[in-house]
């Protein structure tokens, strides 16, 4: 961690609990002034002489006004979630109350914490590293079990374990290329570079596991795009409502009802998927806003991360349906073709579609086979094992980290097959460790700490 970093050494106070009114609201003080400022306030018992990590109940005082009846935790140095002297008051949960509880705190001498300040202390405490610390904006941000596995694996430490045996490897290496530098002119070598060739090739497979694990992080994260596209009449609107279980998208038999995009967020086994239902897609309209329409819906198409193309199977013609692969492949875009409509069989389809392997022949009105076609959609966006216990790399600051490092690998490989001196070697470790430290704080610097907890919210 960067020495130079300046000491936090004042009490902070904020509301923790979500702003508006609710059964109770929480307020976090920390600082090594806590516990003589809220002893000050509540009159029924001397907080001084309380042990660590028990609780209170009584009245907080401003003066001779009665704030609150309130509960307060008490968390003593080094044993609290900042590392320093915590007290948490719950109190009522009405804004009016919450206000003036900590208008009477800041009038003491504590002042209002940053955004994520009380983390950030935690971080510069040795409580947590960087990747833990910032995996507890992930979990609070977190939609779905997937992103919640996730962000528990890491703010757990176990992102943190993984690079702390790359640490470990590259540092017992450059200790013996260190220590031949030393010895340099009596022209000894301490490590073994046949050994040291296999563990580079352990490091660069083990960081390039992180790496491809950030396409699914990414997914957990933020979800997958998935536009609706069809002709009109399709069916586009009624397959988005029996997916969502609901009346979301306008029905009719008229086409072009769909005039804008519509989108919807549905979680299909632990997995956010956002739906979007655009306008049909027809290339001769004279409809001025359908055509407005019809330019987004293509958008839309370009920009999802996969395309769930719906036609009709009783208007649908193969040539028609070849043109439209056609025109996917050539686009490169991902994509699901979907027969609706098929509510008399599958085995005739089949052979009609024979050239298109892998169409799911659904019936949205009827529900039939809707089931497979989400289970199509988890397959062929998802790679990998979102509930497994390994690492899954879900954060963007994380991945350019290990990609630096990926490179920085390859040159110490390099220059091992190429017998560069010790001295270089040694700066090309130095390098790699410098992107691991990046990653965790160990290196790092306070306007950097300062922009990613900016991120989290005031109480955390």
């Amino acid at each position: 961690m960067n020495t130079a970093l300046k000491d936090w050494d004042d009490t902070i106070v904020a509301l923790a609990t979500a702003p508006g009114i609710g059964a109770i609201g929480v307020i976090r003080v920390s600082g090594p002034q806590a516990f003589d400022v809220i002893n000050g306030m509540f009159p029924s018992k001397n907080l001084s002489v309380q042990p660590s990590h028990t609780l209170h109940v009584g009245l907080l005082k401003d003066k001779e006004y009665v704030l609150d009846e309130v509960v307060l935790s008490l968390y003593r140095s080094p044993k609290s979630y900042t590392g320093e002297d915590v007290i948490e008051i719950s109190c009522h949960g009405s804004p009016f109350i919450q206000e003036k509880i900590i208008q009477a705190i800041t009038a003491r001498g504590v002042r209002m914490a940053k955004p994520g300040e009380f983390t950030q202390r935690a971080f510069l405490k040795g409580k947590m590293d960087l990747a833990q610390a910032e995996a507890v904006a992930d979990l609070i941000a977190s939609n779905s079990e997937a992103s919640q596995r996730a962000a528990l694996h890491t703010m757990r430490g176990g992102f943190s374990n993984d690079l702390a045996q790359l640490r470990e490897s590259l540092i017992s290496f450059s200790a013996l290329i260190e220590l031949e530098l030393d010895f340099s002119q009596e022209d000894v070598q301490f490590a073994d570079r046949t050994k040291f060739k296999q563990l580079i090739d352990e490091l660069m497979n083990t960081t390039q596991q992180l790496v491809q694990s950030f396409k699914l992080g990414n997914v957990i994260k933020n979800g997958v795009q998935v536009a609706i596209i069809g002709k009109p009449n399709a069916g586009k609107s009624t397959l988005l409502n029996t997916l969502l279980n609901e009346n979301r998208a306008i029905v009719s038999d008229i086409a072009g009802t769909t005039r804008d995009t519509i989108e919807e967020v549905l979680n299909i086994e632990g997995v956010l998927f956002r739906l979007i239902d655009t306008a049909g897609i027809r290339e001769h309209t004279t409809d001025s806003i359908e055509q407005i329409g019809v330019s987004k819906s293509k958008e839309k198409m370009r920009s999802a991360e996969v395309v769930l193309y719906l036609f009709d199977v009783q208007e649908m013609k193969p040539a028609e349906l070849q043109q439209v692969v056609d025109e996917f492949k050539q686009e490169q875009i991902n994509y699901i073709l979907v027969g609706n409509k098929a509510d008399t069989g599958t085995e005739k389809l089949q052979q009609q579609f024979s050239a298109f392997p892998g169409i799911i022949f659904i019936s949205a009105k009827s529900q039939e086979n809707v089931d497979h076609l989400k289970k199509k959609l988890v397959a062929e966006t998802i790679s990998g094992n979102i509930h497994a216990e390994s690492t899954i790399v879900t954060n963007a600051r994380h991945y350019q980290a290990l990609m630096q490092l990926a490179a920085s690998l390859q040159e110490v490989k390099d220059g091992l097959e190429n017998h560069i001196p010790g001295d270089l070697l040694a700066l090309d470790i130095r390098e790699c460790l410098h992107h691991l430290g990046t990653i965790t704080g160990q290196i790092t610097h306070e306007d950097q700490l300062d922009f990613i907890f900016s991120k989290f919210c005031i109480g955390k």
